[in-house]
């Protein structure tokens, strides 16, 4: 295999701000740690977090690089100590803590995932942080069971999509709320029982209506703030609500005592910070449970549009728009 070059092409910023601060950069290629590999980066998914970081709220946890990106795809061409030599030259997508967007990206071998024959690389990409993210909130947090149903908030985002295709595939009914009938149009496509226009139409009454009052056992909520009360609305008794965004505030007020009559459970969970240790089990369990779906071809992400890496502030623009439909990746 040929030597690797010393620098690569990355994006980063000099200042949180708008879009435009991102820029391509000049950095040293990252030499992997004990149990990491080197990804040579074919794609990178573009995700809510990276944009947050973008605007000075969501810093790197120690360690981590400065630069953007939580999940790539490519082939392994450089091995830190204690991993297997089997491992080089594999296709691989993984989830990363950072340093998604350069031409090479340092990753715990333990959170790689096997490419399978037939699933291009930008689809690969787009697959570890929402596929990690809803595993692990809607099973593990929520416990969610064959036969229940979950309310998923943003339908048609990375996440939203994620959860109405693994709950499909585990035996959930999916109810998701989206921005436009187009965008429920889409997400009754991807496979939700129901999709509720959120500007038109009270999602609690909808919820009320869909379930003939019975509610639902599961809310994934993206939103907080001002939701968190409706969505308890649409709770069933111990019913179990999982937040993993603040984008609609920090801060909610609830009625503790409708929480302790109903047995309601609050919980929520960030995943970037956690520990390799834990994402590499959460790994190992996505491996043997969801990812066999991912090589029979059953479970694809929903793709809206790539960018090449070099117009990542574009990448950027396009999912603050809030038209898009899936994930957004970008080439290298």
């Amino acid at each position: 295999m040929a030597a690797l070059p010393s620098e690569m092409t990355a994006i980063d910023m000099d200042a949180p701000g708008g879009p435009e601060v991102l820029k391509a950069v000049t950095r040293p290629v990252p030499e992997p740690a004990a149990g990491e590999v080197l990804v040579k980066v074919a794609a990178a998914g573009v995700n809510r977090p990276d944009i947050v970081q973008r605007k000075g709220f969501y810093p790197p946890p120690p360690g981590a690089p400065s630069i953007p990106g939580l999940e790539i795809a490519g082939t392994v061409v450089a091995l830190g100590e204690d991993v297997d030599d089997a491992v080089m030259g594999q296709e691989v997508c993984a989830l990363v803590a950072g340093g998604g967007y350069a031409e090479y990206c340092a990753a715990p071998v333990v959170q790689c995932l096997p490419v399978p024959d037939g699933l291009p690389l930008q689809e690969a990409a787009a697959l570890p942080e929402t596929l990690f993210t809803v595993w692990h909130n809607l099973f593990e947090r929520a416990y969610a069971r064959e036969g229940e149903t979950a309310l998923v908030h943003g339908g048609t985002s990375g996440i939203g999509s994620m959860a109405i295709m693994l709950g499909k595939l585990f035996g959930l009914t999916v109810i998701v709320t989206c921005g436009s009938d187009e965008k429920c149009d889409a997400a009754l496509e991807i496979g939700a029982a129901h999709a509720i226009n959120y500007k038109s139409q009270d999602f609690v009454e909808e919820v009320k209506r869909i379930t003939e009052g019975a509610g639902v056992e599961i809310v994934i909520d993206m939103v907080a703030g001002d939701y968190v009360a409706r969505n308890l609305q649409c709770l069933k008794e111990d019913g179990r609500h999982v937040t993993i965004a603040v984008q609609g505030g920090l801060e909610a007020t609830i009625n503790m005592a409708q929480v302790m009559s109903r047995r309601l459970t609050l919980t929520g969970s960030t995943l970037r910070a956690r520990s390799v240790e834990f994402k590499g089990l959460l790994a190992d369990e996505i491996e043997k449970t969801a990812w066999p779906y991912v090589v029979d071809g059953k479970l694809r992400p929903v793709m809206d549009q790539s960018f090449p890496l070099a117009e990542a502030a574009a990448a950027h623009e396009r999912m603050e728009a809030g038209a898009h439909i899936g994930k957004i990746v970008l080439t290298v």
